[in-house]
Order: C-alpha cells, then sequence, then structure tokens
C-alpha cells in the first residue's frame, strides 16, 4: 500500500495551515463591505404594534433601515419549511425580518445597514419598537397544558404527533413477568462553535451574478434557496464555504434569515454587505437541541430480556419548526439502539414553546434516545438485581442476525434496517478496556482512602450516510497533479485529508499530489450537506466511483500508447506500467496530456498530444465518441438506505462526598465505522464527540425563565468543559464492512457524543446508589438528590446486588 493509503493515520493535512494563523474564515473576508445589524426582539411573545426608526436617521454612515414591510414578495414570505413530514400536521416557519408577532428573545425585527458594524450597531440602538408583550409558554409541561399558545392557530402547540409501533405493545407488556414506569428528562443544550454564523454577499450588475459567502454546512442548500427567494437562476447565484470554525448542526438550516436578507440588500444596494453573529446573538438567535421529556413503560422476563416496550416522548422544538421532525424521528428509532426490543411503540408529541428554534445538534436526537434506553437497561439490572452489561448481553442482536429489520422507518424515509455489526465483540471490548469484571477491587481501594467511585456503560448504533445522494469529481493535469472537488463543506472533519487518501488509493498516486475542494458551487454544484455523519460515506464513495472512471480512462489511454492492453497495466505512484515490468511506463501527466488531443504546442509535454504527434487510425475521431477531452471523470453515489454504525462507551467517575462534583477518571471507546480510512482521525472524532457528550452530560444546559428570557446568554455563565475537565480517552476499533457501499464505510463524526449522558448517568448512580433521570447533572442537582434520598429510600439503587452479579 503506498503511504497515505486507506487505512493509514495520515496526519491532518489542514492542520499546518489552519495552526499558523493561516485559515481563511468568514470575518476575514470583505473588510470594504458595508456592515449589517439587527434590532431583536427582547420578548418571548409579544406583538409588534409600532417600529420608529426617526432617532437612527440622523447617524453619519446610515445607509438603509429596512422591516419587514420593506421586504418585496418572496423575500418577505415564510422561511421554507425544509423537510416536510406527513406527521408535522402544523408546520410553522418564521418571517426573515418579524411581521406582527415575535415569539423567541431573539427573533430579527429590523435590519440595519451601515458604513461599519460599530455604526450599525449605533443606529440599530436608537431604533423603538413599540411591543405588547403576550403570555410566555416556556416549558414543555407548560406547553402541554397549552393554557396559552405560541401559534393563535396550532391547537395545544402541538406541532407533530409521530407514532411508530411494532408488534401488540400493550399485551406484551401486560403479560410480562415485570413491569416498570418511570420518567426521564433531558434538558436544552446547543453548540458553541468556535465562529458564529456570518454572511458576506456582492452582486455584479454587469453579469447579474451574485457571490455570497457563508459559515455553512450546506453551500449548494443556501445557493439554491438565496435563488428561489431572490428570484434568480441558481446559475446566476455562487455560494461558497470558505474555512468554517465549527458547525455541529446548528449552520445546517438553510437559509437562515441573514442568509436571505444579506444578499437581498447586496443587490438592492449594488454594494457588498456583510453580517457576522456575535456571541450574545449566538445564544438568542441561533438554534438550541435536546429538550426532552419521556415517559417509559417496559415489560421483561426474568433475564432482563425486553418484551414490550412503550415510549411517550414531549419535544421541545422551540417557537417554529424550519428543519422539520428531524430530531423526534431519530430519537424515537435510534432509541433501540443494538437491542431487539420486542413489541415496540413510541408516540412523539413535539411542542411549540416561546424559546429558540431546536434544530440538529452533534448527536441530533441520538443521545436523548439512547439515555432513554440505556438507562431502561440499568433499571431493569437494579430491579432484577443483576449484572448492568449482562442485562445488555441478553437483548444485543447477534453477529448472524444481519441484516435486521427493526420494522420502523428511518429519518430518511426508508426501513431502519441495520446492514452489519457485531455487538457482543463492541461490548466485551469496551468491558476489557474499562476493567469491568475487576471493578470492585478499584472501587474498595477507593473507598479505603475516603473515594466514592462508580463506572458505567452504555452501547448506541447511529445511522449515518443518509441520502438522497452525493458526488464527486476527479480531474489528472499534465502535470499529474490530483483535483478533487465536492459539494460537501468541511467544518473539522478532514475532507481534505479523508478525501485525498481515497482519491490516492483509487488512482495508485502520491497522496501529496492529491488536491481537494469542498463547499464551493462554482466548483461542484449538486450536493446535498455535511451533517449526520454523512461525509465519508457519501462524497467518500462518490469520489472513489469518480476515481474508477478516471482510471479506466487512463489504462485504457495508456494502453494505446504502451501498446499494451489495458487488464495488464497499473498505476504505482502516479506511473501507469505493465504488471511486473516498470520498463514499459508511462507518467499520469503524459496520459493527461495525451486524453486532450491538441492542433497547438504550447510546451514539450502539449507538443505530444497534437495532431501530427499522435497517430491512430484514420477512421476514427481524436476524441472517442461519447468521451470528452481531459483525464477527469466525475460520478455520484445514492444509497439504497443509511448505513448503521455503532459503539460501546464506559466510564470511571469519582463523585465528591462532600461537594458532590463529579469528575471523570475514565473514559473508554470501541467504535464500529466500517472500514477504517484513517484511524486518527476517527478517533479525533471520538475525542471531541466525547468532550462535548461530557459537557452535555455535567455543564451545559439553557435556562429560561418563565417569561422566556435566557438567563445564562454568555460565557460567564453557559458553562463548557475545558480541556482539564476532559479525561485521557482510551479508544479501539471494530470494523465490520457496510455492505452498502463499495468502500464498505460507515460514518463516524456523531459517535463520541451520543451516549456520553446515559454513560455518566449510570457511573454516577453506580458511585451514588441514587436515581439518575436527568442531565444534565449539576453538583446542586445532585446534592438535591442526596437530600430527597435521605427521606424516600426508595430513590436509592440496590448497587450492592448488582456488584455482586458482576463479581
Amino acid at each position: 500500500m503506498s503511504p497515505g493509503g486507506l487505512g493509514e493515520p495520515v496526519r491532518r493535512r489542514e492542520d499546518p495551515r489552519l495552526l499558523t494563523g493561516h485559515g481563511r474564515f468568514l470575518d476575514d473576508l470583505g473588510h470594504d463591505a458595508l456592515a449589517a445589524a439587527f434590532v431583536r426582539s427582547p420578548h418571548a411573545h409579544a406583538r409588534v404594534v409600532d417600529i420608529d426608526v426617526a432617532g437612527a436617521l440622523e447617524v453619519a454612515g446610515l445607509v438603509a433601515i429596512y422591516t419587514w414591510e420593506d421586504l418585496p414578495g418572496r423575500v418577505g414570505e415564510p422561511l421554507p419549511l425544509l423537510i416536510p413530514h406527513p406527521a408535522l400536521t402544523h408546520g410553522r416557519t418564521a418571517h426573515p425580518l418579524a411581521r406582527d408577532v415575535v415569539r423567541h428573545v431573539g427573533e430579527p425585527v429590523v435590519m440595519v445597514v451601515a458604513r461599519d458594524r460599530y455604526l450599525a450597531e449605533d443606529a440599530a440602538e436608537l431604533i423603538r419598537v413599540e411591543y405588547e408583550p403576550l403570555p410566555a409558554v416556556v416549558g414543555l409541561e407548560n406547553a402541554e397544558r397549552a393554557a396559552h399558545l405560541v401559534h393563535e392557530d396550532v391547537p395545544g402547540n402541538v406541532g407533530a404527533v409521530l407514532h411508530q409501533e411494532t408488534g401488540d405493545v400493550d399485551a406484551a407488556i401486560e403479560a410480562a413477568p415485570h413491569v416498570l414506569e418511570f420518567r426521564l428528562d433531558i434538558e436544552r443544550s446547543a453548540s458553541m462553535p468556535l465562529e458564529g454564523r456570518g454572511v458576506y454577499a456582492r452582486w455584479d450588475a454587469d453579469d447579474e451574478s451574485l457571490r455570497v459567502y457563508t459559515s455553512t454546512q450546506a453551500s449548494t442548500s443556501v445557493r439554491a434557496a438565496v435563488a428561489a427567494k431572490l428570484g434568480l437562476a441558481p446559475a446566476r447565484v455562487e455560494v461558497i464555504a470558505p474555512d468554517v470554525g465549527g458547525g455541529f448542526g446548528v449552520k445546517i438550516v438553510h437559509p437562515w434569515p441573514e442568509e436571505i436578507l444579506v444578499p437581498w440588500a447586496a443587490r438592492l444596494l449594488g454594494r457588498e454587505v456583510k453580517w457576522t453573529e456575535d456571541r450574545r446573538e449566538h445564544f438568542v438567535a441561533a438554534a438550541h437541541e435536546r429538550g426532552q421529556i419521556q415517559r417509559v413503560r417496559v415489560g421483561f422476563d426474568d433475564a432482563g430480556r425486553l418484551l414490550g416496550l412503550d415510549v411517550r416522548i414531549l419535544h421541545d422544538h422551540g417557537a417554529y419548526t424550519p428543519y422539520g421532525i428531524i430530531i423526534p424521528i431519530i430519537t424515537s428509532t435510534q432509541l433501540l439502539g443494538p437491542y431487539k426490543p420486542g413489541a415496540y411503540r413510541a408516540e412523539v408529541r413535539s411542542l411549540y414553546t416561546n424559546t429558540l428554534i431546536v434544530t440538529p445538534y452533534r448527536g441530533a436526537g441520538r443521545p436523548q434516545g439512547v439515555f432513554c434506553m440505556e438507562r431502561t437497561m440499568d433499571r431493569i439490572a437494579d430491579h432484577l438485581g443483576l449484572d448492568r452489561a449482562r442485562v445488555r448481553e441478553a437483548n444485543l442482536i447477534q453477529p448472524d442476525e444481519f441484516p435486521y429489520d427493526q420494522g420502523l422507518t428511518f429519518q430518511d424515509g426508508r426501513p431502519l434496517i441495520y446492514d452489519s455489526g457485531d455487538y457482543p465483540e463492541l461490548l466485551r471490548k469496551v468491558k476489557d478496556l474499562i476493567g469491568w469484571e475487576g471493578f470492585e477491587a478499584e472501587r474498595a481501594a477507593a473507598a479505603a482512602e475516603g473515594r466514592r467511585i462508580g463506572v458505567g456503560l452504555g452501547c448506541y448504533v447511529e445511522g449515518t450516510g443518509v441520502g438522497p445522494y452525493e458526488g464527486g469529481h476527479v480531474e489528472i493535469d499534465s502535470s499529474g497533479r490530483v483535483h478533487v472537488s465536492t459539494g460537501l463543506t468541511s467544518q473539522g472533519q478532514s475532507h481534505q485529508t479523508v478525501f485525498a487518501q481515497i482519491a490516492a488509493a483509487e488512482l495508485g498516486v502520491p497522496i501529496e499530489d492529491v488536491r481537494v475542494t469542498t463547499g464551493d458551487t462554482r466548483r461542484f454544484g449538486y450536493a446535498v450537506g455535511t451533517f449526520a455523519s454523512r461525509a465519508a460515506v457519501m462524497s467518500g464513495n462518490a469520489i472513489a466511483l469518480a476515481c474508477r472512471k478516471v482510471r479506466d480512462k487512463a489504462l485504457r489511454i495508456a494502453g494505446e500508447a504502451l501498446e499494451a492492453d489495458p487488464g495488464d497495466l497499473e498505476i504505482t505512484d502516479g506511473v501507469v506500467h505493465v504488471r511486473g515490468d516498470r520498463s514499459a511506463a508511462v507518467p499520469l501527466r503524459t496520459v493527461a496530456v495525451l486524453s486532450n488531443p491538441l492542433r497547438y504546442a504550447f510546451d514539450e509535454e502539449a507538443a505530444r498530444a497534437t495532431q501530427f504527434a499522435v497517430g491512430g487510425s484514420p477512421d476514427e475521431p481524436p476524441v472517442p465518441r461519447g468521451e470528452e477531452p481531459g483525464l477527469e471523470g466525475r460520478d455520484y453515489y445514492s444509497p439504497p438506505r443509511s448505513t448503521f454504525a455503532s459503539g460501546a462507551h464506559a466510564a470511571i467517575v469519582e463523585v465528591d462526598p462532600d461537594t458532590a462534583e463529579v469528575r471523570v477518571l475514565r473514559y473508554a471507546v470501541v467504535h464500529d465505522c466500517g472500514r477504517l480510512i484513517n484511524p486518527m482521525v476517527v478517533e479525533g472524532q471520538i475525542h471531541g464527540g466525547v468532550a462535548q457528550g461530557i459537557g452535555g452530560a455535567l455543564y451545559e444546559r439553557m435556562a429560561y425563565d418563565e417569561s422566556g428570557q435566557l438567563l445564562n446568554a454568555s460565557f460567564m455563565d453557559f458553562l463548557m468543559p475545558y480541556a482539564t475537565e476532559i479525561p485521557r480517552i482510551e479508544t479501539d476499533h471494530l470494523e465490520t464492512p457496510s455492505p452498502l457501499n463499495p468502500l464498505g464505510i460507515k460514518g463516524a463524526g456523531e459517535a463520541g457524543v451520543i451516549p456520553v449522558s446515559a454513560v455518566i448517568a449510570s457511573a454516577v448512580e453506580d458511585a451514588e446508589g441514587l436515581r439518575i433521570d436527568a442531565m444534565p447533572l449539576a453538583p446542586d442537582g445532585l446534592y438535591e438528590l442526596r437530600l430527597r434520598a435521605r427521606d424516600d429510600p426508595a430513590l436509592r439503587t440496590r448497587r450492592a446486588s448488582r456488584a455482586a452479579a458482576r463479581g
């Protein structure tokens, strides 16, 4: 295998540029552009009575002020509902600028354009908006009671009711030897990318074209949205994602209001216009995720095997539903994890609240689902006095049962069929990594020192590589360089490295000769986006297929030059040669020249392809029928359905007996993403995901008061873990190739974050002997649990009997 091939831990090619300050982010662009700022609602729910801009008109450098009434035609219409679904019966989206009513703090009401951002902010401060406050609906229980409505035309605040069921759930639970019922809670959280959202646009009046730079996860989708809203042909709109300082899902919405308003203003004014989000705007005007209440009823036998599982979920989707109900769909289907649930029913009621919209955040509904199932597994183990790992083992799908049909419909509208895996081996490996069987001795040693520790584990399955398609374009130029393009954007997933490895392996060239371009609609116009752990599966396979086209053409042309059968040729280090005979060879750069018949010679290489230098039959055209000049190929990959990665995590935590602080001592991950392209990149993705998962388990929460004000909208109050809070993460890999795609790969981008809350809850519960039913778990929350347990012994778990079962 040549250096840089598949499976090798190639160092990230992006890092030297980014780590030395040579990144090119959105705010590095457009220094001379006009700047936009927004007047945003201070109320969670209010009627807009009047907008008085008179005080701002005297600000020097002011260029324009826009309200909803200034927005023409499609520009002023509600933003698109991106993913319709039959269960989403009352989908609602916002206008780019509030029309009559604001429904969350931070909703944009007025747009100001000025010579620079300082002046735009000054003018915005002088605009007076008169509001008539309306009752705010905050929290899922208030939304469910529906004493007040977020949207007057949405009864009960219910945007959607999603129901999926397999088997006779009620009968299975009624007949079960054991039945448990309980409630679980997950609070809101949000991603905090290093770079917030931002848009920079310029209009070229001469050729009536628009160029938009935006910090997005879906440049082609933004192009389609901007073209539709501004009434432009898509070919007249270019959208480019420069370096993007983190996405994590918040930048998958397309379009954000600003992505319509800034290009519209640039076109209207004939000037470059730019807006970049400040941190408070990100807290109150971007997007959140996670918030759910889960009510569980489960029936099981004496071995802990699931016989019937009934889960009723309340999902908080905020004030609007621009991204549909993808998150609760994922929660209700991925909840099943690697287990056979017997009969299963999930009913999700997705509710409107006067809080910020909910769109995918790394994990996208899976952390909530895994929390539900893994807490259920621990409840069963506690009830029966069994080891937690043994209960999981009793329910695992076995390797010989693939493909395994769970009988549900996944987020891509396709059947929830697991393609491959070895779940018992994942669990075995993670138990070995964490030292599961010998943990009681470790606990006893810690207790002798006055320390309180516990161990937890969790398993998950992650649907990756969702369709409908992605494409790739590959070209070899006359210098031998390989240019790879795909429409996907990159926000740190190492596309420059991983896609180069795929091309190098497929074409037999050194990885140093491969250049990768992503997120630029000028280079590749058709794509879906980077989200849902789909980039490697989708674009990786598309690039591989495109490379195979190029390789076949290169071997055919080289065969003519060498007078050899193409089937006898191979490519090594960028040179085509007869298999086993390096003396009969031609470099790929020469093949690239020969692929493009020329009339004129511009240099010595070009002279080889001119009409008198190239022979061939006089009865055949220089460019064979059905082919194009040049050594390039384009192809697309469209999967029949999603592929399913999987994994198991385990952690050891220490809980302070006095302060109730939780410290993660060790964390272990075993992951199966099919065939590994670059294990170093996969481990980096896992490490980052675990860090975010620990943040979500112990620190991150969005604290709203009853009036809908976000009380912790700054880094002074919103906590995130530092490197000091993240332990060394031990990893191991399992490779069960997917049969659904040519490379046999599965996604890895969200694996690290998915089960962390469940694992930490399991470990803290094990350390404390207290039921942990809600996350995130802050010290004050754990302290309150301790106090309640003194008065109610039923809140304690049977840790001793479980330890005996494990020992």
